[in-house]
């Protein structure tokens, strides 16, 4: 260790001049950082759920669209208001990328011709508005409440909420610049509108891509420098010298710095999850320059020259900052494992940067320090002493109340984490937006105004080659919505080719049902098909060999669980009838994306305590230490996890990563702690001399660094993006929660070990 402190302070110029040079050098790659924000990020390509999507937009067409909603109070058959709708349809007819527009204008309205009652006419429903007088409005407004393929979807029952929905092009929702552009002149179209007075909501996936991206690039914008201006006050208050504000803060603005560019250079885009990977690296790289120069100034303190108090801080800290570099990347590491494709680049690429922050601290920190050569003041004895006293009366109350202590902890933690048997997880995405989030805004408006927003897309195979002309089929079709209308609520408005057929019947027979004769279905499916202008075909409801047969259902916003549960409803439903069903859409998309959730957070965690204890074996070659460390670091998740479930709270994605990153970070203290205390055991000290020796050289350093990561993390609660918020409060949580385990219970079952007479570590 000599010889590489030497090699340090020897070169200390070339590492102080060479690690922030290599860095700008980097950093320069950064100008082509961009962000991404499809639903596709969130998948492997191998993804069989990806797959599975692709497959049934390869038959039935992109299912993506832009949604524009409004209300008029007095009801939207007024002149003002269809005038609005007119101009939008087309304006959005005319909009690159967009490929068919639906509204309640251009609904094509099945009725007899009055003239001869025997012919069947489709036609747009309003086709000029300044034609109509306030009766013929009134007659309008009366017929469309006998539609069902419009109440309940174009048009709310109380005919007061209208929707527009502007589906789009094949592939278009594959590219985030097709998001944006399409954004874009949406909204310049809604601004044209503005004169009407009304407030206009838009939703579908460009706008949910794009406010995963406006969220994440704010995030990124705000939090990184705000983190990094709350660590240089912590820094300040604690050190009172500007040279270790400067210092720390320089090692992690060198790490996320390098590994942002790397990133680039590998061709990744950022999303909501990457976005907080400088955070996190400003949290974990700043606790290894504390301990560098806590150390440090105690060692000049006690009267060292500035190259022997260099030496005396690597010397006692080298090992324990290695090791919790190492279990802090494992823990980011073990995310790498997670089907998310988010948390999975999160994951690997912050552990590479828990590694560059060791190196650059141990490269970077000595050699500024011995270029500085920092005037600090021998501390006088009386103040020593002071510190001392303080550590002893600590150690003297572990021992005394040890027994209290852990039995005391037992029953609270065992109460509190009862509670994880209560916990829900749920991965729906809009719950990942606050409420005055634009996008969530507009789900909510459209839930409580006019219908589900969210769907299911149900595929059902007739089985055969125009398999689903067959009466018996589309009777089947009639028998399940309503058996999924009296099963579950959440379903708001269901609609297939047999609403089409079912009218048709209405109009030339008068009766409202599926005919008898297969033909007579063809017919009248020939005749819509026919009578439909150019772009409204139908080939988006069924495929061309007339087997697969497509039902759209309109949900409200439920659990996932919930949502699981009815696709599964769903697809047994239709099983046992002599066809089959798979429900698909981008909502049963991020549905499945539940099981992936409770996998990351299940195996992220049983990797990394693995991991880490398989690790700790190694350094501290003692089996009976494998609790000391799973104990500490494993308690706090059960207790944050466990209050969650006793108050009704779920887990979502961003709680699923925050188990593994607390074992990765909460260990550090824990591997302080013991490092110092194996140190003193080592040297023949009792218990009390050795736990009063921790508190002196670890105590204050673990809860000024467990202060600086906890008010790292809890800046994430003023996200508007829920996930992190949750992330954000349940780490710091349970990293504060970690130090009190670390320096109570911990050392209490020190004492407990001692008094039998079996001490650890010697």
């Amino acid at each position: 260790m000599n010889r590489f402190v030497d090699f340090i302070i020897k070169f200390r110029w070339f590492f102080a001049i060479s690690i922030p040079l290599i860095t700008i050098l980097m950093a320069s790659q950064l100008k082509h950082l961009e962000f991404e924000g499809s639903y596709r990020i969130w998948f492997g390509e191998t993804s069989p759920i990806l797959k599975e999507y692709d497959d049934f937009r390869a038959v039935f067409g992109n299912d993506d669209a832009v949604l524009v909603m409004f209300k008029d109070d007095d009801g939207i058959f007024n002149p003002k208001a269809l005038h609005v709708i007119e101009r939008m349809t087309q304006k959005l007819w005319e909009t690159k990328y967009i490929a068919r527009v639906d509204s309640l204008t251009n609904y094509q309205y099945i009725h007899a011709d009055p003239d001869f009652p025997d012919d069947v006419i489709v036609e747009d429903f309003i086709e000029d508005v300044d034609a109509l007088s306030a009766e013929d409005l009134k007659e309008k407004a009366r017929i469309i409440q006998g539609e069902e393929m419009v109440i309940g979807h174009l048009l709310s029952a109380d005919a007061t909420t209208t929707m527009i929905v502007a589906r789009m092009t094949p592939k278009a929702g594959d590219d985030p610049e097709v998001s944006k552009k399409l954004e874009a002149a949406v909204q310049a179209i809604v601004a044209e509108e503005a004169q009407s007075g009304y407030r206009f909501y838009l939703g579908g996936g460009p706008i949910l891509n794009m406010s995963f991206i406006s969220l994440g690039e704010h995030d990124a914008a705000t939090f990184t420098p705000l983190v990094l201006l709350i660590s240089m006050v912590l820094l300040w208050i604690i050190f009172k010298r500007p040279s270790a504000v400067l210092l720390s803060i320089s090692v992690v603005v060198f790490t996320f710095l390098i590994v942002l560019s790397v990133q680039v250079l590998l061709g990744y885009k950022m999303n909501n999850f990457t976005a907080n990977m400088p955070v996190f690296v400003v949290a974990i790289g700043i606790a290894d320059a504390m301990h560098i120069f806590w150390i440090y100034m105690i060692g000049r303190k006690k009267g060292m020259d500035n190259i022997q108090a260099i030496h005396y801080s690597l010397h006692k800290n080298f090992l324990p900052v290695l090791l919790t570099s190492l279990t802090t990347a494992v823990g980011f590491a073990s995310l790498g494992i997670s089907a998310v494709i988010p948390i999975k680049t999160l994951g690997i690429a912050t552990a590479n940067a828990a590694l560059l922050a060791f190196v650059l601290t141990i490269l970077f920190v000595p050699a500024v320090l011995a270029i500085l050569n920092l005037n600090i003041a021998p501390t006088p004895k009386e103040q020593g002493k002071e510190q001392h006293h303080l550590a002893r009366r600590y150690s003297r109350f572990i021992i005394k109340y040890d027994r209290r202590i852990i039995l005391l902890s037992s029953l609270f933690f065992l109460g509190i984490g009862a509670g994880i048997f209560h916990v829900k997880v749920d991965s729906n995405t809009v719950r990942y937006f606050d409420a005055h989030v634009p996008f969530r805004e507009t789900v909510d408006f459209v839930q409580k105004n006019l219908t589900g927003p969210m769907s299911y897309e149900i595929i059902v195979d007739s089985q055969a080659k125009d398999g689903i002309k067959e009466p018996e089929f589309m009777r089947t079709v009639e028998r399940f919505y309503d058996a999924f209308d009296a099963a579950y609520p959440a379903m708001r408005h269901i609609s297939s080719l047999t609403d089409v057929v079912e009218k048709f019947n209405e109009v030339m027979n008068g009766s409202k049902s599926i005919p008898e004769n297969k033909n007579l279905i063809a017919q009248y499916l020939l005749l819509y098909s026919l009578s439909l202008p150019q772009g409204m075909e139908i080939n988006d409801k069924m495929d061309v060999n007339e087997r697969l047969f497509r039902i759209s259902a309109a949900m409200d916003v439920v659990d996932t669980s919930l949502d699981l549960e009815m696709i599964s409803w769903i697809e047994s439903w239709w099983a046992a009838t002599p066809y089959a069903a798979k429900v698909n859409g981008q909502t049963v998309m991020f549905a499945h994306m539940q099981n992936d959730v409770t996998a990351t957070l299940i195996n992220s965690i049983v990797l990394a305590i693995s991991a880490v204890s398989i690790m700790m074996l190694f350094i501290f070659r003692n089996i009976r230490m494998i609790p000391l460390f799973i104990i500490p670091n494993i308690l706090p998740i059960v207790l944050v996890v466990g209050v969650m479930g006793w108050l009704g709270l779920t887990i979502d994605i961003g709680v699923a990563i925050s188990g593994a990153i607390i074992i990765g970070v909460a260990v550090d203290d824990t591997i302080h702690f013991l490092v110092k205390y194996r140190e003193a055991r080592r040297r023949g000290d009792d218990f009390e001399t050795s736990l009063t020796y921790v508190m002196q050289y670890a105590g204050s350093a673990i809860i000024f660094t467990t202060l600086v990561l906890s008010s790292a993390f809890m800046i994430f609660i003023f996200s508007d993006f829920l996930p992190n918020v949750n992330f954000g409060f349940v780490t710091a949580i349970a990293l504060m929660i970690a130090v009190l385990v670390d320096l109570l219970m911990l050392p209490a079952i020190l004492s407990r070990y001692d008094r039998s007479k079996k001490s650890l570590l010697v």
